[in-house]
Order: C-alpha cells, then sequence, then structure tokens
C-alpha cells in the first residue's frame, strides 16, 4: 500500500533543517545564493533547464538542485514536475529526509502545494502483492520539508491530504479485481467515514437497488454472483448555507469483460480499473471532510461487476430505469452509462443541486483526446466553466466537447425510449454523454469521461499505473465552490 510521508512546513534558515538532503530549485540565469551549487552551474556539471538535476556537496551537507526553466515559463504544473523529479532524485541517492526550498517566483503557496503533490505522488509505489525477504529495509523518502519566508503551513497540509487521498485512489485501483470487489469499495467508505468523523454513509445492497427501481444498475448487476453495492456518502460541511449542494458520482466497476457483448482477451486485465471513477469519488469525499470545506455534498458510487453468464442481460434487452425512462440494451458492453443513470437520478432525487459524474465510459474519448485531457460534457456553461477551471488549475485537464440535439436524435430507441449503444458510430463519446443527460433533469451537470487518463497518463508524478486522476479535480471544486 502507499507509503505515508510526513510532511511539514517552516520558517527560517533553510540551512537549519535536520533533512539529510537540501533540495534547491534553479531558474536559468538567476543564481541560488548557494556557493557549492552556484559554483557547479558555473562549470556546467548542474543545469537550470527544466526538469533537470544535479547534485552537490559542501561542508558535510548534500545539495540537490533541479531544474525549473526560464522564469517566465514556471508554472504550478512545472512545479509539480519538479517536485516529482527531486523525488525521483532524492530516492536514487538514498535520501530519507529532504528540505525543499520553496521558490518565491509567482503564487508561492500554490508554488509549495504543487512541489508537495508532484513529491507525494511520485514517491507513490504499490508492492502489496510483491515477496519480500525478511531482511528488506524500508526504502524511499519518509519526511518531506517546505522551507519559505511565509507560513505555508495550511498550503502544505492541504497539498498533503489532496495527495494522499490520490495515492489512496491509486492503491484501490491497483488492487486485483478480485479483492477490490463492490464490497470493499463499501467497506473503504465505512473507514473513510470512520477516519473523518464527518461523513455520513448508507451501502444498499441487491435487494435494495432492485427494489428502488434501479432497474438500469440491476440489469448490469444481474449476470454476476458478486455482490453489487450502492454506496452514498453524505458530508454537511455547512449546515446553515444556502448554497448549492453539491453532488459527486462515481462508475465503479470493478472488473468489466463487456458481459455478453465480450471483450477482446488482449489487455482485458486493465479493465479492474473500470471503478477509477468511483475511486476517486470515493477518496475525494474523505479528502474534502478532512480538510472541513464548507459546503454540502452528496457522493454516490454504484458498483458492480459486469460478467457474462446464464442471468445476464443480452443484447435486445430492454430494461426500465429508476426515473422510468426505457432502455434497449444493444451492447452488454456499453454498462457504465447505465449504473451512473440510476446513480444520477438518485443524486437529484437526493438534494444534489450540482452534479458532476467521473467514469471510465467511452474508448471513443482515448481517440479524441489521448491520455493529455479528459473530456468535459454538460448542460450548463456556467457550471461547465467552474469544472474547467478546477481542471486546469490541478493540473487534470479536461476539454469540453459539445452536446447537440442531433447527438439526442442517434440514442433514440427502436423499441424503448433510448438505446444504450447507436447502431452509427458517431460521436461515440458525445451520444455517450447525451445518454447520460436523460438522467439529469434540469439541474446543472458534468460528466467528465476519463478513460484516458485514469492510468499510464504518464506525466512525471504519476507515470504508468494507476494515475488517481479526478481526486485533486473534485477536491479544488469543491473548494472553489465553498468560497462562492
Amino acid at each position: 500500500m502507499s507509503q505515508i510521508i510526513e510532511v511539514t512546513a517552516r520558517q527560517g534558515d533553510p540551512a537549519e533543517t535536520s533533512a539529510d538532503t537540501r533540495i534547491i530549485g534553479l531558474f536559468e540565469g538567476v543564481e541560488s545564493g548557494i556557493e557549492p551549487v552556484d559554483k557547479l552551474v558555473a562549470s556546467g556539471e548542474v543545469k537550470a533547464s527544466y526538469k533537470s538535476s544535479g547534485v552537490a556537496h559542501a561542508h558535510g551537507k548534500r545539495f540537490l538542485a533541479v531544474g525549473l526553466g526560464k522564469v517566465e515559463d514556471f508554472t504550478t504544473e512545472r512545479a509539480r514536475v519538479s517536485g516529482a523529479v527531486g523525488a525521483s532524485a532524492a530516492a536514487a541517492l538514498g535520501a530519507k529526509s529532504i528540505s525543499w526550498i520553496s521558490p518565491t517566483e509567482g503564487d508561492v503557496a500554490a508554488t509549495a502545494g504543487a512541489i508537495v503533490e508532484g513529491t507525494l505522488l511520485k514517491a507513490y509505489k504499490f508492492d502489496a502483492y510483491k515477496s519480500k525477504d525478511d531482511d528488506d529495509e524500508s526504502s524511499g523518502i519518509e519526511q518531506l520539508e517546505i522551507v519559505a519566508d511565509d507560513d505555508l503551513t495550511d498550503a502544505v497540509t492541504a497539498a498533503a491530504i489532496g495527495a494522499n487521498a490520490v495515492n489512496a485512489a491509486r492503491d484501490l485501483q491497483n488492487q486485483p479485481s478480485n479483492v477490490a470487489t463492490p464490497s470493499y469499495l463499501a467497506d473503504r467508505a465505512a473507514a473513510i467515514a470512520a477516519e473523518t468523523g464527518n461523513i455520513e454513509f448508507d451501502i444498499y445492497d441487491r435487494q435494495w437497488i432492485e427494489n428502488k427501481g434501479m432497474g438500469a444498475f440491476a440489469a448490469v448487476a444481474q449476470g454476476t454472483i458478486e455482490e453489487p453495492r450502492l454506496i452514498v456518502m453524505r458530508y454537511n460541511g455547512a449546515p446553515d448555507s444556502d448554497a448549492p449542494t453539491l453532488g459527486f458520482v462515481g462508475k465503479a466497476v470493478t472488473f468489466d469483460t463487456g458481459g455478453i457483448s465480450l471483450k477482446p482477451s488482449g489487455k482485458m486485465e486493465e479493465m479492474k480499473f473500470d471503478m477509477s471513477g468511483g475511486a476517486a469519488v470515493l477518496e475525494a469525499t474523505g479528502a474534502i471532510a478532512k480538510l472541513g470545506l464548507p459546503i454540502n455534498l452528496i457522493s454516490i458510487v454504484p458498483s458492480t461487476e459486469n460478467m457474462p453468464s446464464g442471468s445476464a442481460i443480452k443484447p435486445g434487452d430492454i430494461v426500465t430505469a429508476y426515473n422510468g425512462k426505457t432502455i434497449e440494451i444493444d451492447n452488454t458492453d456499453a454498462e457504465g452509462r447505465l449504473i451512473l443513470a440510476d446513480a444520477l437520478t438518485y443524486a437529484n432525487e437526493l438534494g444534489a443541486d450540482r452534479l458532476v459524474n467521473l467514469a471510465t465510459l467511452t474508448g471513443a474519448i482515448i481517440v479524441a483526446l489521448g491520455s493529455t485531457y479528459a473530456g468535459l460534457f454538460s448542460n450548463d456553461d456556467d457550471w461547465a466553466a467552474q469544472v474547467e477551471a478546477a481542471a486546469d488549475s490541478t493540473g487534470e485537464l479536461g476539454h469540453r466537447l459539445p452536446l447537440h440535439p442531433e447527438f439526442a436524435e442517434l440514442i433514440k430507441g427502436k423499441y424503448a425510449d433510448i438505446t444504450n449503444a447507436p447502431a452509427a458510430r458517431k460521436g461515440s463519446s458525445i451520444t455517450a454523454a447525451e445518454f447520460l443527460k436523460n438522467f439529469v433533469g434540469e439541474t446543472p451537470w458534468t460528466h467528465i469521461d476519463i478513460a484516458g487518463t485514469a492510468w499510464d497518463l504518464g506525466r512525471p508524478y504519476v507515470g504508468t499505473g494507476a494515475s488517481g486522476f479526478g481526486v485533486r479535480l473534485l477536491i479544488e471544486l469543491a473548494r472553489k465552490h465553498g468560497q462562492t
């Protein structure tokens, strides 16, 4: 499981640190003021170019220089990447404790927070199932200190909470599907509630889902012997506020075979990641509660496997969703939108005034946006702009794609109200969003398709494997919402 690194902030002289390694960010053409480092820069042994690093020793101390590039090009995302570069180089040196001298250019607090994020995300590893020798020693960074002239305690603490939540989501993603079942995710929700002490939660089983009339969710779950779960978490951080209640919904298909419409076998093992939206919602909710953000939040995670069996739904079946819409099941591998349909309707019923859902929904979004952007779709321009702003500020980027009545026409059913998989392969990610739009009513809503960003994102601070994408975005969205 992910290692927790102790993170602190300190005001004062950087030289007073007890850390075994001091990290200095270097801007091109700007001296650091630390003689052994500046000598190496002058000699060309250490460069200030972006993503570079070099080591200097003096007076029994170890200095690690990390290139930040040009001052005018420096952003919080570059600070995040630089934190990752520093973490990687420090770990290679065997460092246990590091002290970062926070750069003073730009928003100092945001920069410090980004360095914390980059460090903690880069230091993550998942080796729970690898054999270890009895004499294996603990490896990796154990302590991170941020040093600055200002008191950055709040920014550093908040960044550490967010980054640890991302790593916890990565732990959930990386677990094999025979471990991370819907019941396992439900247990994690209960654990988060116990850790924070200010979250209420309910866990609903197959019988409740069926009795409630959630026919779309129940239809996906009927093919598996693994018990489905509808996870509902409530955080009331502003009980007397008139501000809109946020609603987060995360798809959590803990393994997706495609059902009767079976997927190809190649890389099917990656379908354990089809619960990534749910993992992000669970851990973001916990972090928001730990931060005590002044908002009210309802988080819903519908979770099931999608399996082929004698009881599984079949192409051509018709089911009735919780809001009364009838749906033709023309492809059982378009199951995520089915479980989200009932969850979104229920979020509305519980009082969510602003909705965001995260889902590894369509392979088509990878064709359109690669792993650089998640796809954003919305029925409300102002709400979409707020979500996109949160995406930009956290580096969990989103690009908005259009909805249009012509796409809505494509999902009209032949024998039912709508189909879950239009025959015309046009704008597949958009038609999936148009499908979901049927279940949000007039509530401002944004759908985030993270199929291309949930794993193998490739950024220096998360690399390959589970990325925990969406956790920091949701936290930032909640933080901004609490300031309005």
